[in-house]
């Protein structure tokens, strides 16, 4: 999916041609020879490869040094070079890996992408590294109105306001929803939810182990998420509960915020009639509705997944980060706050403007959407993979049951670039082995759930070829072989 040509300048885009310097034709081909070299040096990568053992010592070295500053070490013995192609990266020991990772969902244009690198470069000739909010370049306006012009196509989102960080924009998120709602105090969420490590997220959260010693000050209500072994009953549940909070706190209820997939809580997924209950009910109680997109962004099988879902009109705020660069909080006219709400001295770097652009652009324009589009196929390429391998090394996939005993139904489990595989029965120290395994046979993952457990993969979509899973689960057969030989 990656290709090098040169995107020509839109004259109607006065934020790529008021600069006199960015038009000069010598750095145009300036730029095309840097990109035209970076694309040359990553084709050198192939696939995983193992560390060099003449720079281990220097990576370790390093490392020590990150853990002293830090004053604790790296879940990962992970430091890059800032080479790479697509999904694979160069770490400094001169090993390999296969990105399955991508930041948590921030590379989705993986490593030396040539739309990522052109993009770069171009911020790099302006004058500012990082903009905010009392003075800002132009480069902040294409990028806002790109999201909000694709948002606004199901739902009436009008405003777009650019923050630092997605924990940050889902502060803004809130205060936007209690101004609204006269400073109600307390928050609907789900179960297994994540929502960012600030004060008040990881209180909004449901992970005890990100809020252990905090002053918990903020009141959340949380709701049974959808589950799929009971289906319909799931939702008549959930919305039972719903009606025994909005009857036992009327008025009280400042949003019910929800990840249309969750992300930490395991990957799992809903259907919109689960959620339409649940928001019909909300806006019939003058609760607003907000959508945490920061994970979901750009990985289903529409840019927004509310738009995949059929929500839109439901939606009165909404969250994006990670893949976009970016971060913001979207939201209706009717949700516009007052001034002196939101601010920050930071917005996002130069580069992260031009580079989330691009890489929404890329997406749009390269068929990563729809049912048949990039992300679908590279999801039902995965499930493929992990019915083949659940096939040869079944002994690795006892059932897996939830805190009351559940069954999940199938080993595989998400949607479009969101991947979750679960061996183990979902247990904790063996998928915590488990993903470390990977990192040493050549592919880097994360854990996620609370209780069964699983392993995460977050290929970068937009460079991203569904057969590049042959070689990545030849890395997973071996890691599960060895956690196997372990036990």
């Amino acid at each position: 999916m990656q290709g090098s040509a040169r995107v020509a300048t839109r004259p109607q885009d006065w934020t790529r041609t008021s600069s006199l310097i960015s038009s000069d034709p010598a750095v145009a081909d300036a730029i095309d020879t840097i990109v035209a070299r970076v694309e040359a040096d990553s084709q050198s990568f192939a696939d995983a490869e193992p560390a060099d053992p003449s720079r281990i010592a220097e990576r370790d070295g390093l490392l020590e040094r990150f853990a002293a500053i830090r004053g604790r070490g790296a879940f990962f013995p992970y430091l890059g070079t800032g080479r790479g192609r697509g999904a694979l990266v160069e770490l400094v020991d001169g090993s390999v890996k296969w990105d399955m990772i991508s930041g948590i969902g921030v590379y989705m244009l993986g490593h030396a992408h040539p739309v990522a690198v052109r993009a770069a470069l171009e911020a790099g000739l302006s004058d500012l590294c990082m903009q905010g909010n009392l003075q800002t370049n132009a480069d902040a306006l294409p990028i806002s109105e790109l999201l909000v012009r694709e948002a606004s196509r199901t739902s009436a989102i009008r405003h777009c306001f650019i923050t630092n960080s997605g924990c940050m924009a889902n502060e803004n998120a809130l205060k936007i929803c209690q101004q609204k709602t006269g400073a109600a105090p307390r928050v609907i969420a789900f179960r297994d939810c994540f929502m960012g490590r600030s004060t008040t997220m990881a209180q909004l959260g449901d992970g005890p182990a990100y809020r252990q010693g905090l002053v918990l000050s903020q009141q959340v209500d949380y709701l049974p998420f959808h589950d799929h072994a009971t289906g319909a009953r799931s939702t008549e549940v959930a919305l039972r509960q719903l009606h025994e909070l909005l009857h036992r706190y009327p008025r009280q209820h400042s949003c019910i915020v929800v990840e249309p997939v969750q992300g930490e809580g395991g990957f799992k997924t809903a259907p919109r009639e689960f959620f339409a209950a649940l928001f019909d009910a909300c806006r019939a109680a003058g609760i607003p509705v907000w959508l945490d997109e920061i994970q979901t962004f750009g990985r289903t099988e529409a840019l927004f997944a509310f738009d995949w879902l059929g929500l839109g009109s439901l939606v009165d705020v909404c969250t994006v980060g990670k893949m976009s660069q970016v971060c913001a909080c979207l939201y209706t006219e009717a949700m516009a706050p007052k001034p002196g709400l939101m601010s920050g001295t930071f917005t996002a770097s130069t580069s992260a403007f031009h580079v989330g652009r691009a890489t929404v652009e890329h997406l749009l324009a390269g068929g990563a959407f729809g049912a048949d589009g990039g992300n679908a196929r590279i999801h039902a390429a995965f499930r493929a993979a992990v019915d083949r391998l659940v096939a040869r090394h079944p002994a690795a996939f006892p059932p897996v049951r939830d805190s009351v005993g559940t069954e999940q139904a199938g080993f595989a489990g998400g949607v479009g670039g969101m991947c979750r595989l679960s061996p183990f029965g979902g247990e904790k120290s063996k998928v915590d082995a488990f993903v470390k395994a990977l990192f040493e046979e050549g592919v880097m993952t994360f854990a996620c759930g609370h209780g069964p457990y699983h392993v995460r993969f977050m290929p970068p979509v937009g460079a991203f070829d569904p057969s590049e899973w042959l070689p990545v689960f030849a890395c997973v057969e071996r890691a599960i072989v060895r956690v196997i030989s372990a036990a």
